[in-house]
């Protein structure tokens, strides 16, 4: 490994580093622009001057230069300083003096390193260019004379989205940055490049004008809005969350999330309950907690009460639930609300064994059942990487648009059972390959077949699991490990015709087969599940409540609380709680201490963040025979939860970017 000296210090640097890396690795701060670490380099800013021996006698780009053995690097000499000065006087001469306007300023990478590195003055007295702004869609506002040509949007366009829609026109003191034909941006990772833009070029359309920075309280969270449990910062302002931004965590999510994600939140003010509902002649009327627990104990349940959890509740929630109903005696519960019923003995047999990392070391891939751009945008980020690789991808399903090579085999859960020779030879001849299998193959009830597919691709190897289920729902690993879930499913839960039903934020169940059962709503949004209530109490979203999130692969992360439930809404465990009392159940937790404490006594593997250990995959029973076409569950991916569904931005995201609606602005 190269020995090189950062301003009179020698360090030793990994093969192939750069010396704006070399610096860092000696703890000098280098400004940049344009260099990313997660992107290619562009050496577009030159930002990143330093001075080098042996070489020539000017400043060097630093972030393109390769460290070499022997090197030796100032940051700080005066010829450094002159150099940078200038380079921000270049950078300055057309940047409009926009910093009280711009929702950039107070965290804006210009602003700090003309303060740190710049002159203080300038010397330029020509007339300033200016750029018309472009249009990119309902979520990244454009002011385009504040562009610097960083191009750091272009780059994770093409390089991470790998969805080519952003690009530079013209040449010299002309360039301009696009969306080509300047229609909007339409995958499903665009906003992401409002936080790779290191001025106010590009930001954020919902949020613009609502607020400084230093008026925010940043509270850790965990997005539900896929089963991938990405990691966010909720920005929140009194009782209200203004924003989401991605956490840095290299084994979920590195430093991307989805739209969904980022802008739902302003579903968090709307269609709100915050008060108690009971239906009194066939329509919803306000009412008390009193009214509604005695209702609900004067149907006398006894054991004859079953328990639904919708997608994005914490397994603190299913836990009170499920305490609940031991202590009624009952045990029907389950989570998987649309009706999909696959054995739920061994959770390996339903986790993402390879790890969202390890998938990028994968060199066969076989997608069954799973359109990954709506069902899992961050997944389908890590499959390019090994695409990169040399990685081959093969899917069974209806054709979508994967943003890399990949050869369809078919729709049907036969393919399955007959693959080609070709195929079962590739994967046979692959050190690490993997199977993927979506919730539309678990819904054809193409389970089986795919764990069947284990020995005859040879998925399981020493040190590498490629069997790997992706879940759509956020919650689905914590109820499974929870034991919320049955075999026969939803069901099972129906042909019992229990006297009431607890929904736990559940909005996608088919109520029909529960008509006469007292449907008891406990969630915070006016959705599907509310509409088809007899009692409605009002509940938190992930928010307004601290609670522990299981992603797909089996991943434990906790969220803290950001900001307090409207109205009447309380936390779901003290609703449960409350209704222990009235039904004269002890369930043994008073506070959330003790709730969590028992959580914890219950399955240990909830105690600490991290990857559980769920063992070794089933043995597959008999080979069944499986046919029937695969359809995708999500089709409007801006409309998939009841929090979503509430937000202004993701329906019209839905409305544009799916519907192709033309929506334009009140001023047009």
């Amino acid at each position: 490994m190269p020995n090189v000296t950062v301003d009179g210090t020698e360090i030793e640097v990994p093969e192939g580093a750069t010396v704006l890396q070399a610096c860092e690795l000696a703890g000098k701060e280098i400004p940049r622009f344009c260099y990313h670490e997660r992107l290619s380099i562009a050496g577009n800013c030159r930002m990143c001057l330093v001075e080098v021996k042996p070489g020539p006698p000017k400043p060097q780009a630093s972030c393109a230069l390769p460290a070499t053995d022997g090197q030796e690097i100032r940051t700080d000499s005066e010829m450094v300083k002159k150099a940078r000065e200038g380079v921000m006087e270049f950078l300055l001469i057309n940047h409009p003096l926009d910093c009280p306007i711009c929702d950039q300023g107070g965290e804006c990478d210009l602003q700090d390193q003309a303060m740190a590195y710049g002159r203080g003055y300038t010397r330029y007295d020509e007339n300033k260019r200016a750029v018309t702004e472009k249009y990119m869609g309902p979520l990244i506002k454009t002011i385009m004379t504040r562009c610097i040509h960083c191009t750091r949007c272009v780059r994770f366009s093409e390089e991470i989205a790998g969805v080519d829609e952003i690009g530079a026109l013209y040449r010299g003191e002309n360039m301009q940055i696009t969306t080509y034909l300047e229609q909007a941006a339409e995958h499903e990772l665009s906003a992401n490049v409002i936080d790779l833009c290191p001025v106010g070029a590009l930001t954020s359309r919902p949020y613009a004008y609502e607020a400084r920075p230093w008026e925010l309280k940043k509270t850790l969270s965990i997005d539900v809005s896929d089963a991938m449990g990405s990691n966010i910062t909720l920005c929140s302002r009194g009782r209200e969350v203004l924003r989401v931004l991605p956490r840095i965590n290299d084994e979920v999510n590195e430093e991307w999330i989805s739209d969904k994600a980022r802008y739902q939140v302003d579903g968090l003010q709307r269609r709100r309950l915050d008060k108690v509902f009971l239906r009194k002649r066939g329509k919803l009327v306000e009412g008390s907690w009193d009214e509604a627990f005695k209702a609900i104990a004067k149907a006398k349940p006894g054991k004859s009460i079953a328990a639904i959890a919708g997608d994005l509740v914490d397994c603190e929630t299913m836990f009170a639930a499920k305490a609940l109903l031991e202590a009624a005696g009952s045990d029907l519960i389950e989570s998987r609300q649309t009706g999909m019923d696959y054995p739920v003995g061994n959770l390996a047999a339903v986790n993402f064994n390879s790890g969202f990392a390890g998938i990028e070391t994968a060199d066969r891939i076989l997608i069954v059942g799973s359109n990954l751009r709506t069902e899992a945008p961050l997944l389908n980020v890590r499959i390019r990487k090994a695409i990169k690789r040399g990685a081959k991808v093969y899917i069974v399903g209806p054709e979508w648009d994967t943003t890399y090579p990949a050869e369809f085999l078919g729709d049907d859960i036969a393919v399955l059972g007959k693959m080609s020779k070709p195929v079962v030879d590739a994967f046979k001849d692959a050190e690490r390959p993997a199977l993927i299998l979506g919730a539309g193959g678990l819904a054809a009830g193409a389970f089986d077949s795919a764990l069947g597919l284990v020995s005859k691709l040879g998925l399981v190897k020493d040190g590498w699991n490629g069997f790997n289920v992706v879940h759509t729902a956020a919650a689905r690993m914590g109820a499974l490990m929870l034991g919320f879930a049955q075999d026969g499913g939803i069901a099972d839960i129906a042909a019992a015709k229990p006297k009431v039903v607890l929904a736990l934020g559940a909005d996608e169940v088919n109520w029909e087969p529960f008509a006469d059962s007292l449907k008891v709503y406990i969630g915070h949004h006016g959705d599907k599940g509310a509409h088809a209530a007899d009692i409605i109490l009002p509940a938190a979203s992930y928010a307004e409540k601290p609670g522990t999130y299981v992603n797909t692969e089996g991943r434990v992360q906790f969220a803290d609380k950001a900001v307090f439930a409207p109205g009447d809404a309380r936390e779901d465990w003290t609703i449960l709680r409350a209704l222990a009392d009235a039904l004269k159940l002890k369930v043994g937790f008073d506070n959330f201490a003790q709730l969590r404490a028992a959580m914890v006594e219950a399955v240990p593997a909830l105690a600490d963040e991290g990857l559980v250990e769920y063992g070794a995959l089933p043995k597959p029973g008999k080979a069944v025979k499986a046919d029937g076409t695969i359809s995708y569950p999500i089709a409007d991916f801006y409309l998939t939860n009841a929090i979503a569904r509430a937000s202004t931005t993701m329906q019209r995201c839905s409305a544009e970017l799916v519907h192709g609606e033309d929506l334009r602005e009140a001023a047009e």
